[in-house]
């Protein structure tokens, strides 16, 4: 059945009759008009068109169809969207010719995306830099000359005497210097334990073995570097209160982020991190603590790491890259004596080492004291930025529903059944770059944990941030 529309004059300022017919269904048969009104000079370059749920209500179809019309005909170079002006007509001379259409997240624009809501990035714009500035001349002045020469694969010592203080105190790790190996960040460390990554070749043996158990969400990058290093990962179900690790089988070690589950929010409960030691301890193997946003706690006390319960049980591993910046690449791991060894000979072999001359800043920098400083400034800024976000939603989209927001750098907005992807996509057309929940979910997890946006709140410039939160509003599905 052939269906039409025409559209009021005031809607656009001149009248326009689509006939949806063809294969494809409803959506597809919508672009197609568009695409030929467009190309036949009935919708001129710069014309606005109606608003996806104004034109859903003409047509009498539903908003994600109308949404996903848009997103396709913008990725294709016909329309573009921007905040204020509507989606109209994109201004050229003719017509755009042999376009291959590949599926996206977002729609490609010159100087990346107008509001940056991924999670995991810091405010690059508030660095400490005149702190920073004065670690380093201070320790290139007090370095000796050997630091400048053939280094330690353990990394410098200054740091991990720093390192082995600071985290006492801060949380409740028990070690001393010489099990702390410092590395480049978390995916350098998973590199060293289980082999060489992707990019060097075929898997080699590493210090530990898989199969690995993981957290049913996480970052799939990481078991990208982990499949290309030969290891299985077993997704853990979440819930509530973390992983149940009552799953737990006859994996060889398992990942957990138990200080702030990501990206799904909150700590591993106390019985389970219990449980997961006595687990460990009866399989003889190890935990891998990832302190993911473990500083940066807003609402609950804090969650102390979960190596202080068995040192010779679990390996903790943290990075400067949220509380100072990704841009430092130094990162550390809090080691049971039996794989200090075996990490050392990994790293000697074939690793990188992190800058001697960072290192010895960073050693400065938390020995006198600026490191707790700026932790407490951005802990107080991040609780500010989530505040705000939290009161827009309460103001603007009521039905939804936020979690995950007592520690950490981002949030997650419960949305209703069926409306995550085209979420997605009406945050791309608002100039937002962010994440559906479902982009961090285990192939092979037999449960889903519902439709949601993973909203990174740290990173938009404070003046910025006010419009992100309006575009993204506007983006929300409606109750």
């Amino acid at each position: 059945m052939t269906e039409s529309w025409v559209n009021s004059a005031e809607r656009i300022g001149a009248d326009l009759h689509l006939e949806l017919s063809g294969p494809g269904g409803r959506r597809a048969a919508l672009t197609r008009a568009l695409r030929e009104a467009v190309r036949s000079g009935r919708l001129a370059p710069g014309t606005r068109l109606p608003p996806y749920r104004s034109l859903a209500a003409d047509l009498g179809v539903a908003r994600n169809t109308v949404a996903d019309a848009y997103a396709e005909l913008v990725a294709e170079g016909w329309l573009t969207a921007r905040q204020g002006s509507g989606t109209r007509v994109a201004e050229r001379a003719e017509p755009l010719r042999h376009l291959v259409r590949t599926p996206v997240k977002a729609p490609s624009r010159a100087g990346g995306p107008r509001h940056d809501l991924r999670q995991g990035r810091p405010d690059a714009s508030v660095f400490p830099r005149t702190a920073w500035a004065a670690s380093y001349r201070r320790a290139l002045q007090a370095a000796p000359s050997e630091a400048f020469g053939p280094g330690d694969p353990a990394g410098r010592r200054e740091l991990r005497e720093a390192l082995t203080e600071y985290l006492a105190r801060a949380r409740g790790v028990r070690t001393e210097p010489d099990r702390i190996v410092v590395c480049s960040g978390f995916a350098h460390a998973l590199r060293l334990l289980f082999g060489r990554g992707a990019q060097e070749g075929p898997a080699a043996g590493g210090v530990l073995r898989g199969p690995l158990g993981v957290e049913a969400y996480g970052l799939g990058f990481h078991r990208e570097l982990l499949a290309a290093a030969g290891v299985r990962t077993v997704p853990l179900p979440l819930d509530e209160h973390g992983a149940r690790v009552e799953a737990l089988g006859r994996e060889r070690a398992v990942l957990l982020t138990p200080a702030h589950q990501f990206p799904t929010g909150g700590p591993l409960h106390p019985e389970r991190r219990a449980a997961v030691i006595d687990w460990a301890r009866a399989q003889g193997t190890v935990v891998l603590e990832d302190d993911y946003d473990g500083e940066f706690r807003y609402d609950r006390r804090p969650v102390g790491a979960l190596q202080g319960l068995d040192p010779e049980r679990v390996i903790h591993i943290g990075s400067v890259s949220k509380s100072l910046s990704p841009a430092l690449r130094l990162g550390w791991m809090v080691l049971p004596q039996r794989y200090v060894d075996p990490v050392l000979a990994a790293k000697g072999e074939r690793e990188g080492w992190a800058s001697v001359p960072d290192q010895l800043a960073l050693a400065d920098f938390v020995a006198c004291g600026s490191y707790d400083r700026h932790v407490r400034r951005m802990r107080q800024r991040y609780r500010r930025r989530r505040d705000r976000l939290v009161a827009a939603l309460a103001a603007h989209a009521p039905h939804i529903e936020v979690t995950g927001i007592a520690a950490g750098l981002h949030a997650v907005l419960r949305l209703p059944p069926g409306t995550e992807r085209s979420a997605v996509k009406a945050a791309a057309w608002q100039g937002i770059a962010l994440d559906g929940l479902d982009a961090f979910r285990h192939p092979r997890s037999p449960t889903a944990a519902g439709d949601g946006l993973v909203v990174g709140y740290a990173a938009p410039a404070e003046h910025a941030y006010g419009a992100a939160l309006e575009a993204l509003c506007g983006a929300l599905p409606p109750e």
